[in-house]
């Protein structure tokens, strides 16, 4: 197989499949969580730093948008054949998610994101209580914003999100899903659907970005890609079997995560 020759670290071909399981099966838990409720990146880039130490982080965030954007792709597609898509509001907002999420990439080469390591767990944690005060948030989806405000709105969040996600990354999805809940007046269900198609669009223009600048190991991108696309259906599946409040209770267990893992990365070690 073509990814034998590509052993990172010189342990030859029993190393290089070892790699290549350890990754795929956090691809595939990743896109599982992703496809309920966005933070897949809170499994993958973990197990992406640990196994391949020595690479170069852009490679690494390459392979984790490589896989990622294919298991969203196919959860935004699942989500679609069940749950009503308002593709008036989401099609421009998904533009602006590109838009947004390129201008990031761009500006983090120029200015260093390492000011939002200390800002973003604080920021989760005003999120999870809020969610957590609010018993009834997005149990009933009942869009609050209308025609061409609703497509306004939902665009100004894909473009601040979307370069967040450029710029920095983590939670992406889950601040898609909450604002949609929260500003638009989704339900968590028809939130995580949209945030899907968004998340697609943002994920697109970093991996263009990682892919011109040769930072995509595609012997293991397309692997990782096919696990991911396996955990998103599964996690697809799942909510749209168990509903809103599933989703929720999700969201919930998600962000209390991503609090953990950015609360230690940005002020103990």
């Amino acid at each position: 197989m073509p990814f034998l020759l590509w052993a990172s670290d010189g342990r030859g071909t029993i190393g290089a499949l070892m790699d290549l399981l350890i990754v795929s099966l956090a691809s595939l838990l990743a896109g599982f969580v992703d496809a309920i409720v966005g933070g897949g990146g809170l499994v993958l880039v973990p197990a992406l730093f640990a196994t391949f130490a020595h690479t170069h982080p852009a490679t690494l965030f390459g392979m984790n948008k490589s896989a990622g954007i294919c298991g969203t792709a196919f959860a935004a597609r699942q989500f679609a054949q069940r749950v009503e898509m308002r593709w008036a509001t989401l099609l421009p907002a998904a533009g602006a998610g590109f838009a947004g999420a390129f201008l990031g990439a761009w500006t983090v080469t120029r200015v260093s994101p390492d000011f939002l390591r200390r800002v973003l767990p604080l920021v989760l944690v005003a999120v999870l209580l809020y969610t957590l005060a609010r018993k009834e948030l997005g149990r009933h989806h009942a869009p609050r914003i209308q025609g061409r405000a609703e497509a306004w709105a939902a665009s100004a969040i894909g473009l601040a999100v979307g370069f967040y996600d450029g710029f920095f990354g983590p939670g992406t999805g889950s601040f898609f899903v909450f604002l949609f809940v929260r500003w638009l007046g989704y339900d968590f269900l028809h939130a995580s659907a949209s945030a899907k198609l968004l998340n697609t669009a943002t994920n697109l223009a970093a991996l263009i970005l990682f892919a011109a600048t040769g930072h995509v190991w595609w012997h293991y991108a397309a692997v990782l890609a096919a696990a991911n696309v396996v955990g998103s259906l599964a996690g697809t599946r799942l909510a749209l079997r168990h509903g809103a409040g599933f989703v929720r209770g999700f969201f919930i267990v998600v962000v209390g995560a991503l609090i953990l893992k950015t609360g230690y990365d940005a002020f103990l070690r």
